[in-house]
């Protein structure tokens, strides 16, 4: 039986990625996040436009979206409650955020350089995605949410994730992404059956249509 309820927030949850950006004085920024979605080569970032991480994509237009596996839930436990804004956002100061210069540091994460943008890559996540600002929108008026649109630049894979025999796919058996479960961390349990919705070896289609 189904009932009407009203939640606050329409929020069901998806991978956790961590977007790293520079700051304006040169050093890097990290922050976890899960609301982003993918098409193609795109992706769809939802974020506050009053955190430091939207303040960094607006003015470098680049980032580095890095997604960290179930082992990486400490580090990114240790991420939650900072902030790169400095001082402290009054909305954030209320849900005891601080200030933290050093987030790679204080998460015990590696920076790496990246290829075609400024910002560093985490060398600890398995997928690290090279991005430019493409479009950003106003969301939700008057609220300070904004919706950024990213084009993927440059996908740096860990070599163990690959499909044997296929240098340019990922094999989902292997890949054990962290997910953000009504704000509650989880892993993927194992796979249930095959789908013929987006076969990746079948005919070229859009991957990402509904049928």
């Amino acid at each position: 039986m189904h009932t009407v309820i009203e939640p606050k927030i329409l929020y069901f949850g998806t991978s956790v990625v961590l977007i790293s950006t520079l700051n304006e004085n040169g050093t890097p920024n990290l922050a976890p996040m899960s609301s982003a979605w993918w098409l193609n080569q795109s992706c769809m970032l939802g974020l506050s436009s009053k955190s430091q991480t939207v303040q960094n994509l607006l003015r470098e237009r680049q980032c580095v979206l890095n997604l960290p596996s179930t082992d990486l839930i400490p580090a990114v436990e240790q991420l939650t409650l900072l902030t790169g804004s400095n001082p402290v956002p009054e909305s954030k100061a209320k849900r005891g955020y601080q200030h933290e210069a050093d987030k790679f540091g204080i998460a015990k994460l590696t920076p790496l350089p990246s290829q075609l943008v400024q910002a560093p890559r985490v060398a600890e996540c398995q997928i690290q995605l090279e991005a430019t600002v493409e479009n950003v929108y106003a969301f939700e008026q008057p609220s300070s949410l904004a919706a950024i649109e990213l084009r993927i630049v440059r996908v740096h894979v860990d070599e163990k994730l690959l499909m044997d025999g296929h240098a340019n796919y990922i094999d989902p058996s292997k890949w054990k992404p962290m997910i953000m479960n009504f704000c509650e961390y989880f892993g993927l349990a194992d796979q249930l059956s095959t789908s013929r919705l987006a076969p990746v070896f079948g005919p070229s289609s859009d991957s990402n249509s509904a049928k």
